[in-house]
């Protein structure tokens, strides 16, 4: 009786379970979307029409510091003082950080004794060679006592100085890695100091291209954080060899103002003067979709939306010029991608 019961409990929790991911289904399939494909969205479109695009030619890069160092202690000892912090502007011979030398400093007062008594010495035994009642070997001995012990002041007094961490030029602060109270050791960094008021701009230029370049030339550059500002720069490094991409490196310094400020790692562009107009198929940038390397756009066939990979030739301001995937003629979304995916329904007056 007790098995019958309690197979009739298993059979209702089984039963009760089916029936709950039932309802769990059917109450998720109702509120996830369905396309109803008898339905259509509203965009807007443009034709797609052969003009001419004139653009100056672009080359990308980035801005580095001009010069960049990791400062690291030259002997090892406790940090007492941190003078800066992260970002703080600093001018050269400024004093950074400072190191324990209490030890070192007890060390130089023995050694300055020890002279003083060697100085006597050495007095005295002149005195007496002179007077031929010493053998001459013992002043040299002294002697060479002296100059030893001055050598060894002069070495105690340069790692006393090593403790004393100063900027090696002006600069900014742009990574700090140490605090009161760490041990600093030679060889394990403690602050980077950049060079900010002065950046590099670091290209890598094709072949066809590396010949507009000269040294000092004066050349024009944009960064993207500020796309309406254009910068003037002066070519100080061209590359000799390329890499295996088959580009050569170019080096463009360019002053840093405080109106625009740029910060090292940010990208921009270098722009020849040298105009490149070409015929084709020229599109707004904005009804591109996806990056300029793999570019897309919304055409619009047989009442559809179809996504349509297309290859960019060149880029002015907010215009591209098509180099393939479009044909004249063909209709391009530009408006109302809220709802547009690829193979929806389309309208459009």
């Amino acid at each position: 009786m007790k098995n019958i019961i309690t197979i009739i409990i298993v059979l209702g929790l089984i039963g009760l379970t089916a029936f709950q991911l039932s309802k769990n289904k059917a109450h998720s399939e109702s509120i996830v979307f369905h396309y109803d494909e008898s339905k259509s969205v509203k965009v807007d479109v443009i034709t797609a029409e052969v003009s001419t695009l004139d653009a100056r030619q672009i080359i990308d890069g980035n801005f580095m510091a001009n010069r960049e160092v990791k400062l690291n202690a030259d002997i090892q000892g406790k940090v007492n003082k941190v003078s800066v912090d992260l970002g703080s502007e600093v001018k050269k011979g400024q004093i950074l950080i400072e190191l324990d030398n209490s030890l070192l400093k007890l060390q130089l007062e023995a050694v300055k004794i020890q002279i003083k008594d060697l100085e006597k010495d050495n007095n005295r035994y002149l005195i007496l060679t002179e007077a031929d009642a010493i053998q001459k070997a013992k002043l040299d001995k002294i002697q060479l006592q002296l100059e030893s012990a001055k050598i060894q002041q002069r070495t105690i007094q340069e790692q006393i100085n090593k403790t004393t961490i100063r900027a090696p030029f002006d600069g900014t602060i742009t990574q700090k890695f140490v605090e009161i109270g760490a041990f600093a050791a030679p060889g394990v960094p403690l602050l980077q100091l950049s060079q900010m008021n002065v950046l590099r701009f670091t290209a890598f230029v094709a072949e066809g291209e590396i010949n507009q370049f000269e040294l000092n030339q004066t050349v024009i550059l944009k960064a993207n954080q500020y796309p309406q500002n254009e910068f003037s720069g002066k070519v100080v490094a061209i590359g000799g060899k390329a890499n295996p991409a088959a580009r050569y490196q170019v080096e463009i310094e360019v002053e840093n103002n405080r109106e625009t400020p740029i910060r090292a790692g940010m990208f921009g562009q270098v722009i020849l003067d040298q105009q490149s107009q070409q015929d084709g198929i020229v599109l707004p940038l904005s009804v591109v979709q996806g990056q300029l390397d793999d570019a897309k756009v919304y055409v619009v066939k047989d009442g559809k939306a179809v996504l349509k990979p297309i290859q960019i030739g060149l880029s002015e301001g907010t215009s591209v010029l098509v180099k393939g995937g479009l044909s004249a003629g063909d209709k391009i979304v530009s408006r109302g991608y809220v709802n547009l995916f690829d193979g929806i329904n389309v309208n459009y007056e």
